[in-house]
């Protein structure tokens, strides 16, 4: 069997980024006890990653690089933002477990679009928030091997995502 539009493939790989200045650093490296499933074609990964996997069999290799345009594009100054400290009150309390330099916050935006965003800094003028993906700016070289593929089922295809052991990663 081969990864093609409507399998699902399970890959597992090494993510490097390189942002042109310390050179290549591992990002991630997922097993194949935790391979990532996908349902192929359905823009679910990178366009150029799922390309790298087009047509290939189960123990196969594949590596790709794909510059930060083809990636999660350029890194934007405009996505960071300084949010007044009593948006983040809970219950009338300032909850400071979450105010902590690095934390992920899921908000939205005012069209009502998730958006993740990190804390940079938090001082004097509220919280400091950064909303560019954390790969932004980055080039990625991936490197990885298909751990398995099997036929989605009509729900999966439907939905356009994978189900079960496996899905739901985002």
């Amino acid at each position: 069997m081969k990864a093609e539009k409507d399998k699902v493939v399970a890959i597992s790989y090494q993510l490097k980024v390189d942002d042109g200045e310390s050179g290549q650093e591992l990002f991630e490296q997922v097993g194949e006890e935790q391979a990532f499933h996908f349902l192929f074609g359905h823009q679910n990964i990178l366009p150029m990653l799922e390309e790298a996997i087009n047509g290939k069999e189960v123990g196969e290799e594949f590596s790709v690089f794909i510059d930060f345009e083809n990636g999660y594009g350029d890194y934007d100054e405009n996505r960071k933002a300084i949010i007044p400290k009593s948006n983040f009150k809970e219950d009338g309390k300032k909850n400071k477990s979450i105010l902590k330099v690095g934390n992920v916050i899921p908000m939205q935006d005012d069209k009502g679009n998730q958006m993740r965003g990190e804390i940079t800094k938090v001082d004097y003028k509220g919280v400091h928030m950064d909303f560019n993906p954390p790969l932004a700016g980055y080039d990625l070289y991936f490197e990885g091997k298909i751990v398995s593929i099997r036929e989605a089922e009509k729900e999966e295809i439907e939905h356009g995502h994978v189900h079960g052991p496996g899905g739901h990663h985002h």
